[in-house]
């Protein structure tokens, strides 16, 4: 795949779109494509992440192990699709985390692949652009603890 075929999956995407053509420009240039069969993982708990991922095609359950003493189980925690987000801890923190949770594809799916400290500099080069991004993080983190706290209620 090419930067250009990157760059048009990175405008239509719920987190990059409205973005600057010579932003998502540079983006592109830091995504790398992986393609997985269905039931392999984007990522798994517990792993150590360092990177943002755009689903590009298929289809991902975001699921959390949970273990309540006699109660263990996986809780679905969203359900994604083509031109979604995951991952973003690494772009806040400038540093690899523990997952806390895992990326499970449900059929074959294509994922754009950002380290998250390299889209740190293009955030630190230009902070208007910085805050926006900071602030669609953080939109995603909203979303995703709310959905941990609804998932976590039907155990």
């Amino acid at each position: 795949m090419t930067p250009l075929e990157i760059e048009e999956v990175l405008k239509e995407s719920q987190f990059f779109k409205d973005l600057d053509e010579d932003v998502i420009r540079k983006i592109a240039k830091l995504g790398k494509v992986i393609s997985l069969k269905g039931g392999e993982h984007v990522f798994t708990q517990g792993d150590f992440g360092e990177k943002i991922y755009i689903i590009m095609d298929g289809y991902v359950m975001l699921e959390r192990a949970t273990d309540l003493g006699e109660r263990q189980g996986r809780v679905v925690i969203d359900a994604l699709g083509k031109g979604r987000f995951l991952g973003c801890w690494s772009t806040l923190l400038n540093e690899p985390h523990i997952l806390m949770s895992t990326a499970s594809c449900q059929k074959p799916t294509t994922v754009i692949s950002i380290r998250g400290s390299e889209l740190r500099e293009i955030m630190l080069s230009d902070f208007e652009l910085g805050f926006h991004v900071m602030e669609r993080l953080c939109f995603q983190l909203r979303d995703r603890i709310q959905a941990a706290y609804g998932a976590l209620e039907k155990v």
